[in-house]
């Protein structure tokens, strides 16, 4: 399966270089402008995306207009800028955005909201790969070499967080609350248990890493 496409349009290269160095490392393929015209004009030969990520104020033409353009060809709209106020807000998300973002955010609130939208337009793709290690969400398999690999329910959730997340550090509590949710009051070490048992039954031992004092990162390796 194909990686889900993002268009990024802004004319920030600070912005725009995280956003899409974060976004590849966990599987999306990226391509960005920091000009409105031209990414309207590319799209004329390239529409193939399945998100868009739109600032407002941009250079050639502003982010409210580039919208008619991805309405055109289906492509659903996060805009992330620095309009904090709530006409344009409202505006964006009554012309059909799927969410409105403010800067300065954290990458992985943007990351949660990405794959919402994709999620709920149908297109998010749920297989993700690491290494040897495929893991498909929908289907809830794993597999190494080819070779399917029971998991309990929990580790198969455990690692789904850390493979949605790879090269990213993940904290115990972000994982908890992925999977039991936000009331979960219980011991945070379930989580250390369920990294050892995924760690020697699939040779991760090396690339599930310990975070002092945050939690795990799965890292993969160039």
């Amino acid at each position: 399966m194909a990686a889900n496409r993002i268009l990024i349009v802004e004319d920030d290269h600070g912005i725009s270089d995280t956003v899409a160095l974060n976004l590849r490392y966990v599987g999306y393929e990226c391509t960005v402008f920091d000009d409105g015209a031209e990414a309207a004009t590319a799209l004329e030969n390239d529409h193939a995306y399945d998100l868009a990520l739109l600032d407002i104020m941009l250079p050639g033409i502003d982010g409210f207009t580039l919208f008619a353009y991805m309405e055109k060809y289906n492509i659903p709209v996060i805009y992330m800028t620095a309009k904090t106020d709530s006409e344009s807000e409202v505006k964006g998300l009554r012309d059909g955005a799927e969410d409105y973002i403010v800067k300065p955010f954290e990458v992985v609130t943007l990351l949660v909201r990405i794959e919402k939208v994709l999620k709920r337009a149908g297109r998010l793709n749920q297989v993700y790969h690491f290494g040897n290690i495929t893991v498909d969400v929908e289907n809830r398999s794993v597999t190494k070499d080819g070779e399917a690999i029971e998991l309990p329910p929990l580790e198969f959730d455990v690692l789904t967080v850390l493979i949605k997340n790879k090269n990213r550090t993940v904290t115990r509590e972000h994982i908890l609350n992925e999977i039991w949710g936000e009331d979960y009051f219980g011991d945070v070490r379930t989580v250390d248990v369920r990294i050892a048992n995924l760690r020697k039954k699939l040779g991760l031992g090396d690339a599930i890493r310990t975070i002092s004092k945050a939690g795990y990162r799965l890292e993969e390796r160039q």
